[in-house]
């Protein structure tokens, strides 16, 4: 299902024992482009705190309820790793997140989850199945005893990039064509399966009254996030002549079979029909 990341946003996040709290912000990986955690506010069960969650964790979005609900405690989240989300997610950090759920990293793989397209926790013995993270010991700064292959690992330095971004912090980034600016960074349409990001949203009303226009990450060249700018390989008249989004209107498989071929580029879902042949 594609669906806009701002229209996920204050989604409940329903644990196995009650409601952890509300979604306030969605944490992208800037190379791959898929959604590694999603920013919750917890409520006054837990003073506020600003927890993450993973989607390893989510087992079913109910769009009708706003809800996502997620196979781990209260419990757990009490005990998880604090996080100071103000502050850029270390890699260092996230090892010890993984560690502490039984989560397999991410990284390291030729699928957006490791090895696999989907976040797929592969046995038993992970989170909401068997590990209960609090009874884990803390040791050297790092959660042990759960994953061996994150155990084993050398331990990431404290200058690591995590390549780590904020939905909300990137959204009002400026959108640079191969000849010109074209708007700015309005949101982004994740497909909540694979939990990658599928368009980034242009608005480009500065240039066309009103035109939204949907851009695939494959075609962003780069990203200066020191001057808030994204560079992507079209022309400002591609932008301007391409199928307008609208944003009231569902995304399906024929509305993206238009952006693609209009753009004349392949489809993300082709070119993983591919990978699976060979």
């Amino acid at each position: 299902m594609l669906l806009k990341v701002k229209d996920l946003e204050n989604f409940s996040i329903g644990a196995t024992d009650g409601v952890i709290g509300g979604v306030k912000d969605f944490y992208f990986d800037d190379e791959a482009w898929g959604i590694r955690y999603l920013d919750v506010e917890t409520g006054e069960w837990l003073s506020s705190r600003r927890v993450l969650i993973s989607p390893y964790s989510i087992r079913a979005l109910d769009a009708h309820s706003t809800t996502f609900s997620v196979a781990i405690t209260k419990e757990q989240v009490r005990n998880s790793p604090p996080i100071d989300t103000h502050r850029p997610v270390s890699r260092q950090y996230e090892t010890d997140y993984l560690g502490y759920y039984g989560y397999p990293a991410y990284w390291g793989g030729a699928g957006l989850w490791g090895g696999y397209a989907y976040p797929f926790l592969p046995a038993m013995g992970t989170a909401g199945v068997g590990y209960d993270g609090a009874r884990y010991d803390y040791l050297g700064g790092r959660f042990v005893g759960m994953r061996p292959e994150l155990d084993r690992a050398e331990p990431p330095r404290k200058d690591d990039d995590p390549h780590l971004r904020s939905c909300n912090a990137v959204t009002g980034y400026h959108v640079h064509a191969n000849d010109g600016d074209i708007g700015h960074v309005e949101g982004f349409i994740v497909d909540t399966g694979t939990w990658a990001i599928r368009y980034v949203i242009v608005n480009t009303s500065n240039w066309w009254l009103g035109h939204l226009a949907l851009v695939a990450p494959e075609w962003i060249d780069s990203v200066t996030w020191a001057e808030r700018r994204l560079l992507v390989d079209l022309t400002r008249q591609q932008v301007k002549d391409a199928p307008p989004y609208d944003a009231s209107v569902a995304i399906d498989r024929a509305a993206e079979e238009r952006i693609y071929s209009y753009y004349g580029r392949d489809s993300y879902w082709k070119g993983a029909a591919k990978r699976q042949v060979a």
